[in-house]
């Protein structure tokens, strides 16, 4: 699924920024153009139309109604050397999608702070964090770094700073999406900053900034999370409501206003706003079997000097066991406690602290290992695809419906880049959100990837970046192995010079194969047909036949991020591209008569079940469950002659409950929300899925 554009245009409205208090009323009047407040200032501005905002620009023409002289920032000349010399430069919302932007900052960024050094202005709107997550020209001991967030509110810090005050007045309170008619508040939100004055946050106390400043000799940096310039379409005409555009307007006066108090030295002192201790991201639960498990963590930033850690593993008798490990430096301070010597179906507790640090504040935890393989038992697991990184209740619900485990089965997170830095950063904003910190650290969790957490919408093994994604999935995951190191054996340890992610585990009657159809595909020859390109390649194939001929459990579920069918688009990340070795795992399946096979896939941000009939001898079925987050795409809900089940619904995982104490075995998936409506349901048997 796309989604670096479709996340954005499967959204309501326009989606915008803050802009009036909710019960307060709307932006301040327009200026009295008599007085314009940019009278007499020169501004450059760089802006282009881009596909988030429908080919929108604006930030020129409202800076012009505020009076200014606009002119178009010369990208062959450095800033404080531009024709006729400017006050102010704007570089406007997601700017640095083009090359331009970014060879202008890698040749000029010194000349930026020159410029601003001698007393001008640089206002930077919102920019896409996949693009480059940092503003790269502010001064040393300046700095902000952007995630991936889009957030719903905005809330003034400094209420008297003649930006906020001119623009939404002093008594401002709480501002949300729905009060300018547009989207989120804060796009692209600021995880990260250093040396900057909070003025407009997403979170009452500071955090999640959308407008930041910083002072620097006579001038000042303003960094936005805002897209407010984007008012008008490529030919002039107006594009948002009246609400909206005067938003944008009073916005844009507010900062012309200000770059006259800069430029006369009436510009109110800036003083830093300290970032709050980055809190550590963990423990997380990964694979556990009847008699180990691996749990990951990351301590915050301020413990990373603490390499050696300990851990305390105390069973239902109240013994207690010890585990060592060491955050490693060179993978962004991560670490897993391999522990062993646990007994099938019993529950744990455990805590993790800096060795000798009796009285450190420990991270902790609780979990259940999975019942003996061959027991007569029940089990209740949990996994979904395509999944928020912002607070969401669905983990919540995750944890009431019971699940004993859950599987991540791709975009999860959204991560979009070959950055090492901006990935990494995507996967601990994943996994540091409430609500799905309270789930994995008393849930075992095992994972996936699809195009988005592989680094690339529709990404195929000839994406040059997939070397950093696997780093960064290795380094935030806790499978117990990782695809083949580069002798061909399977890879339990998280680094190294390894090939794909492709894991297998068993649950009790149930054992999953999670296989990766991103990394081998187009990179060799098809092991099905010769004259075609891989999918799987020829290693992981073979792994895959031998662990699913050797497989003892009830039920087997082959699983991929993408689906099983073709999704009738324009993308080729689906099985129906590679259906040669899609129909030879049906023929394996059915020629060596593999009992209780389901399939298993998500990305397409519907969810679905489709029963192929006796494709491999019995009914063959497809789970997809997609979306975890709130955007759906309709459009791929597309007809097939073997659908039973569809849904356009937002915020869906799936519950699968298996009961082997009857017979029949059963197998209930149950399609749930983060309300715990129930979507619709399917029931097979044992015996049902036997040739």
């Amino acid at each position: 699924m796309k989604e670096g554009i479709s996340r954005r245009t499967f959204m309501t409205g326009s989606a915008g920024v803050a802009a009036v208090a909710s019960g307060v009323g709307s932006a301040r009047a327009q200026p009295d153009m008599a007085k314009l407040p940019g009278k007499g200032l020169r501004v450059a501005v760089l802006e282009y139309p881009d596909r988030w905002t429908k080919e929108s620009i604006g930030a020129g023409k409202l800076l012009g109604q505020a009076g200014m002289t606009v002119t178009q920032l010369d990208i062959t000349r450095p800033a404080d050397r531009q024709y006729g010399g400017v006050d102010l430069i704007v570089f406007g919302s997601f700017v640095n999608n083009a090359e331009p932007y970014r060879l202008y900052i890698q040749t000029h960024s010194k000349s930026l702070r020159s410029f601003v050094d001698a007393g001008g202005v640089v206002l930077e709107m919102t920019q896409s964090d996949q693009f480059g997550n940092s503003v790269a020209y502010l001064p040393k001991g300046v700095e902000v770094i952007r995630g991936d967030r889009d957030l719903n509110d905005g809330y003034p810090i400094d209420s008297k700073h003649p930006i906020i005050n001119h623009w939404l007045g002093d008594n401002a309170g709480r501002f949300s999406k729905n009060d300018i008619d547009r989207g989120n508040v804060n796009w692209e939100s600021v995880d990260r900053w250093e040396g900057m004055k909070v003025l407009l946050a997403s979170e009452a106390n500071g955090g999640s900034p959308c407008l930041l400043e910083a002072a620097h000799g006579k001038g000042r940096f303003l960094v936005s999370g805002l897209w407010v310039d984007k008012c008008f379409d490529n030919s002039g005409k107006v594009s948002v409501s009246d609400r909206a555009l005067k938003h944008g307007k009073v916005f844009f006066a507010a900062v012309a206003g200000y770059t006259a108090l800069v430029k006369t030295g009436k510009a109110p002192d800036v003083k830093a706003t300290p970032m709050p201790s980055e809190p550590p991201t963990g423990p997380m639960i990964g694979h556990t079997d009847t008699n180990r498990t691996r749990i990951w963590f990351r301590p915050s930033r301020a413990d990373h000097k603490r390499l050696d850690w300990i851990c305390k593993m105390t069973d239902e008798d109240g013994q207690v066991s010890k585990f060592e490990t060491k955050l490693d430096p060179d993978h962004d301070f991560t670490a897993v406690v391999d522990v062993k010597g646990l007994s099938a179906d019993s529950s744990y507790t455990f805590t993790i602290q800096p060795r000798g640090e009796d009285g450190y504040n420990a991270l902790e935890g609780s979990f259940k290992t999975p019942p003996s393989n061959n027991k007569p038992t029940k089990v209740t697991l949990g996994m979904g695809s395509c999944a928020p990184s912002d607070p969401n209740r669905i983990w919540t619900q995750v944890i009431k419906e019971g699940c004993d485990g859950f599987i991540f089965l791709g975009d999860t997170p959204y991560v979009d880049t070959s950055d090492l830095g901006v990935a990494r950063a995507k996967h601990r904003e994943f996994l540091a959100q409430p609500e799905i910190h309270e789930m994995i650290k008393r849930v075992p969790c095992w994972g996936t990837w699809d195009d988005h957490d592989f680094g690339r919408n529709d990404g195929h093994g000839d994406f040059k970046g997939k070397h950093t994604c696997r780093t960064t999935f290795t380094e935030y995951r806790a499978n117990a192995t990782f695809g083949h190191d580069a002798n061909g054996n399977m890879q339990p340890d998280r680094f190294g010079n390894g090939q794909g992610i492709y894991t297998s585990f068993r649950y009790g009657p149930i054992e999953f194969f999670l296989l990766d159809p991103r990394w081998f595909s187009r990179t060799e020859k098809s092991w099905a047909d010769a004259s075609q390109t891989t999918c799987l390649g020829k290693q992981q194939w073979q792994w895959f036949k031998k662990a699913l001929l050797a497989s003892k459990a009830t039920f087997k579920c082959i699983t991929t991020g993408m689906i099983w069918d073709d999704k009738k688009n324009s993308e080729k990340d689906d099985w129906g591209t590679y259906h040669y070795e899609r129909d030879a795992i049906f023929d394996f399946i059915k020629q060596e008569n593999i009992p209780g096979c389901l399939l298993l896939g998500g990305d397409i941000h519907v969810s679905r079940a489709l029963n192929y009939g006796p494709r491999v001898g019995y009914d063959l079925w497809q789970f997809i469950i997609s979306p975890m987050h709130h955007r759906v795409i309709p459009s791929l809900n597309v007809p097939h002659p073997n659908l039973v089940h569809a849904a356009a619904e937002p915020n869906v995982f799936l519950k699968m409950q298996i009961d082997t104490t009857v017979t029949p075995a059963t197998l209930k998936a149950t399609w749930v929300n983060l309300d715990g409506k129930r979507i619709f349901e399917v029931n097979t048997d044992s015996e049902k899925l036997r040739a």
